[in-house]
């Protein structure tokens, strides 16, 4: 096997998410959505999480023995708002700490403003993203985040996975019970997100002229089930209404001509504004952040199909999503894994915008466990994130402007619905869902394979 050797200037990272990681809930920490979700009994909440809040330090030294170029982090904003639109300057002093700690261990800061991580004050006060306030509240936050760190930070993102953002209910408190009203708030809320966070952009460009802003996106690969033109239709409107309708507002400022019919014929068209269509067609990303996982496959919807097992995104009358018999699920990743799917889509979504991207998320879930002699043999992520590694070293050698590449995560995070028993990171957090213990850091055998790829820019040959 020959040397891949990535460009000089390319981003080794890692990613984590600050409602999944920081804990320091009683550290003049506002009440976000996260810490009202129900948490099923027996499964870490948020409250403690991977105690990173009280780790910082450390967790940054490991980050320089790894070698990152750069972290992949996210404000939480009720830390820096504990009620959404007053200022704690305590909360803005951490993430000061938290950059200046990165910057002068050589790290590059990569902040995400909202990973899932809203206000609960503007859920109950306004109903959250449903309302046109909660536009002008994202705003605010971010301008402050741009005053206080854009000296600072010159790589930020606005929105992580828009379309996991709006759609889970207990994410988004869109607790409507009317199928069709819920439905409606969903394409509301998903277009006031897009709308804040291109108005957020415009002062950017103001505020941080030397910076770059992107959109981070949930990365859909859909395959048919069959070649049947039923199947290939359904994985085309998949394609529509679980990628593009997202991107193609962000980016494009306007929704697909098939997807405006589709949410036409349905009366679930958001309600927009004349002047809101200046900052849909301007104020365009810099880069788009590609969270990746796995592929997914459907065929078309029949009457019969019961869609109740389905994340809500998925859900549709347009498509159903199946297994694929070529591709073998693990305890975690249902779907199975499928490397090629990162080099399928990334071909799609640059000839679709011709942006730079960055790999922000892609990651093997596993129930890591503990030797005897103390190590974490995670031998399994090493093969899926080699894999991965390969697929981007394959883009960058046909030219499409990959920058950099960030797996989840870089340490144990909480997972949404499984606790601490589903576990992604290269560093093992020693607590369980149930006992915090000192939640002490352990470096997996991933993190000394990742390591040497940092050291060689690259996967040496053989």
């Amino acid at each position: 096997m020959k040397n891949k050797e990535f460009p000089k200037d390319f981003l080794w990272g890692a990613s984590t998410s600050a409602f999944q990681v920081e804990g320091g809930f009683n550290e003049e920490r506002g009440i976000a959505n996260s810490d009202m979700r129900h948490i099923p009994d027996g499964l870490a909440d948020y409250k403690t999480a991977s105690d990173h809040y009280h780790h910082v330090k450390e967790d940054v030294q490991l980050m320089k023995e790894l070698g990152m170029k750069v972290y992949r982090f996210s404000f939480f904003w009720t830390r820096i708002m504990p009620d959404g639109e007053n200022v704690s300057q305590n909360g803005l002093n951490f993430y000061h700490e938290l950059i200046d700690e990165l910057l002068e261990n050589g790290i590059q800061p990569f902040p995400t403003l909202y990973h899932f991580e809203m206000p609960y004050a503007l859920i109950e006060k306004y109903g959250g993203w449903k309302s046109r306030k909660c536009v002008d509240a994202y705003v605010k936050y971010a301008r402050i985040c741009f005053k206080e760190f854009g000296s600072k930070v010159k790589m930020w993102a606005t929105i992580n996975e828009q379309m996991c953002a709006t759609a889970p209910d207990d994410m988004n408190m869109n607790l409507e019970k009317d199928p069709h009203l819920r439905q409606k708030n969903l394409y509301q809320m998903s277009y006031h997100m897009t709308l804040a966070e291109k108005i957020a952009t415009s002062y950017f460009k103001e505020m941080v002229p030397d910076g770059k802003i992107g959109h981070v996106v949930a990365m859909q690969v859909i395959y048919p089930a069959t070649s049947a033109p039923e199947d290939v239709l359904a994985a085309k409107n998949a394609e529509d209404e679980v990628q593009w309708s997202f991107l193609d507002l962000s980016i494009k400022g306007h929704y697909s001509r098939h997807f405006t019919k589709y949410l036409k014929d349905r009366d679930v068209y958001p309600e927009m504004n004349e002047e809101d269509l200046h900052y849909l067609k301007d104020n365009h990303p810099d880069f788009i952040g590609v969270n990746y996982y796995a592929s997914c496959t459907v065929r078309a919807k029949y009457p019969e199909d019961e869609c109740t097992r389905m994340p809500p995104f998925y859900i549709s009358d347009q498509f159903y999503v199946v297994n694929n018999e070529k591709l073998k699920p693990t305890e975690w990743m249902h779907f199975g894994i499928d490397p090629d799917g990162l080099y399928i889509g990334i071909r799609n979504l640059y000839d679709r915008y011709e942006l730079p991207m960055i790999i922000t998320e892609n990651g093997m879930a596993y129930t890591d466990k503990i030797e005897e002699d103390g190590s974490i043999n995670d031998i399994y992520r090493i093969d899926y994130v080699t894999k991965h590694i390969n697929q981007c070293y394959k883009l960058i050698e046909e030219g499409y402007p990959l920058f950099g590449y960030c797996p989840w995560s870089f340490l144990d995070v909480v997972s949404s619905h499984e606790g601490f028993n589903k576990r992604y990171g290269l560093v093992y957090v020693d607590r369980t869902n149930r006992d915090v213990k000192s939640c002490a850091r352990i470096k997996k055998n991933s993190f000394y394979w990742y390591q040497n790829i940092i050291k060689n820019n690259g996967i040496k040959g053989e």
